[in-house]
Formats: structure tokens, C-alpha cells, sequence
């Protein structure tokens, strides 16, 4: 009979490595999907490993620091299965302009020695930071980013940890906090929360990822039948429908496994065999 995900994982105990809340959405997927029961600690540090205000510099690439969140949560409180999430911010990539919200999240087993790994970047995010002169600004600026649902950080400078306040999330505090730097320095520093905790729509982008997640790790290898065969590597050249020059567009996806080395190729992943002519370089420089 052919195996599936469930008989790796039904029933395993797993641990998910956040203070933030996110269990709200990773662990209604986990157990759905792949039948595993997830328990999120009361308090768990992971802020040592990096924070989005700067006070502390994640060390380390994004890979490594969902490890060590990974590693620390399985360590900490003994159980050998473990998520962890880890988010950026800033310019996305292709929509010049335009901010992005670049989403990763990791399940390790420890007992089998396996890593599953998945990210996305999407355009949903309500990222924003900005200095303010006044009231009239900082309400602007408030209503924006979609204040009071998604909270706001106020502080004197970017680079000012020690007069600043996290988690605003009504407007009489958010008066009080501005008016006080504003009395002071004449103008404050605002910018969005983005601890999943305090942002609903980053907290829908971590769902995203996660069913991401869980679909590699339910796609099992044609080879060795174990869990994690999926997409490695995006291969450019989709022809022009005008000029069949090659675009940047995927013209098919590599797809592999970790555990024994099998790869098989995807031609045309998104059911198109040309790409429209204002995506071309040479038709539309």
C-alpha cells in the first residue's frame, strides 16, 4: 500500500517555537493535515535571535535562525519535532516600489533527521515607517497602516531604543506616546508592529506559508516515498508569444528530493507554453 505524510507524523507530538502568538494559525493546519499534536509554550524567548524594532540583530542568515529557534524549543522542552517561523521586510523583489512581506517556516525532525523548509513573498503587508510633525501626521499615518487592528511602534528615532514604545493598539495611547516625544523632540518616529501577534495581515501570510509548508511535506518522493519532494529551482525562459525571445518567466520547475537524490522536471508549470509580450525585455525594454 502507498504511504502518506499521516504515517510519518499522525499522532507525534511537535512544539511550536514562538512568543508571538502564531500557533493561532500553524497549529489548526499541522493537526488537520498532518495529524500532529502541537503545543506552543507559554513563554518562549525567541526575540535573543533577532527583533523586528532593531534593539536586538537576528545573527545569521534566515535558514540558520529558524534552526536555532527550531533547535533551542526542541532542547528546551524535550520533544524531538519542532516549527518555527521567521519574517522580513522591505522593497519586494520584482514590484519596484511596493513593500513586501517575505515569509519562511521550517518543521525539523530530530528523530529522523529531516529539515522541510518553505517560504513566499507576498504583497500583503501593511509595513510602513515614518517621522511625523504633528497630531494631523500621525493620525495620517495611523490610518494608513490600518490602525488600531495592526499596531504601531512609537519612538524618538530609528535608532532609538530606549525612550520607545511597542504594541500600541488604541488611539488615546497612541496620543499619549506621540504627544510626549513630540513635546520633547518635535517630531516622532512611528512605524508598524510587525510581531505576528500584533498584525492580523502578516498573521494570514504566515497561514499562507504554512499550508505551503505542510503541501511539500505531504508530497511524497516517486522514488523513496518519503515526505518533502517539491520544487527546488525555477527555470527562466518561457518564449515571447511576439518574438520568442526568452523572458524571465518560468518555463519549468526542477523538483527533487533530499533524502535520495531523485529529480524530475516540470515543463510549463503554469499551463502557459508563451509568455505575453509586455513581459519581455526585448519587446517591452
Amino acid at each position: 500500500m502507498k504511504r502518506s505524510a499521516f504515517d510519518y507524523f499522525k499522532g507525534r507530538k511537535l512544539v511550536i517555537a514562538t512568543q508571538h502568538k502564531k500557533e493561532k494559525v500553524i497549529a489548526p493546519l499541522l493537526l488537520a493535515d498532518l495529524g500532529l499534536e502541537t503545543w506552543a509554550p507559554e513563554y518562549y524567548n525567541t526575540d535573543v535571535l533577532g527583533t523586528f524594532s532593531g534593539e536586538v540583530e537576528r545573527n545569521g542568515n534566515v535558514v540558520e535562525v529558524l534552526r536555532q529557534k527550531c533547535e533551542q524549543a526542541l532542547d528546551e522542552f524535550d520533544f524531538d519535532l519542532g516549527v518555527a517561523n521567521e519574517g522580513s521586510f522591505g522593497p519586494h523583489p520584482a514590484v519596484y516600489f511596493a513593500h513586501a512581506d517575505e515569509e519562511w517556516v521550517m518543521l525539523k525532525d530530530k528523530k529522523n533527521g529531516w529539515e522541510f523548509i518553505e517560504k513566499m513573498i507576498s504583497l500583503s503587508t501593511n509595513f510602513n515607517a515614518a517621522f511625523c510633525n504633528d497630531w494631523n501626521e500621525v493620525e495620517q499615518f495611523a490610518h494608513t497602516t490600518e490602525f488600531p487592528s495592526h499596531a504601531l511602534i512609537a519612538r524618538i528615532d530609528p535608532n532609538d531604543f530606549q525612550q520607545m514604545q511597542k504594541g500600541i493598539q488604541d488611539w488615546d495611547e497612541l496620543r499619549r506616546c506621540c504627544n510626549l516625544i513630540l513635546e520633547e523632540h518635535g517630531k516622532v518616529y512611528l512605524e508598524t508592529d510587525m510581531r505576528a501577534m500584533f498584525n492580523p495581515t502578516r498573521m494570514l501570510v504566515i497561514e499562507e506559508v504554512t499550508k505551503k509548508l505542510i503541501e511539500r511535506i505531504k508530497s511524497l518522493c516517486p522514488r523513496c516515498e518519503l515526505p518533502g519532494f517539491g520544487i527546488t529551482q525555477a527555470i527562466p525562459g518561457l518564449p515571447c508569444d511576439l518574438c520568442s525571445y526568452p523572458t524571465q518567466s518560468t518555463l519549468k520547475y526542477i523538483k527533487s528530493c533530499n533524502h535520495c537524490g531523485c529529480e524530475t522536471e516540470e515543463n510549463f508549470p503554469h499551463q502557459k507554453l508563451n509568455e505575453d509580450p509586455m513581459y519581455c525585455d526585448h519587446c517591452n525594454p
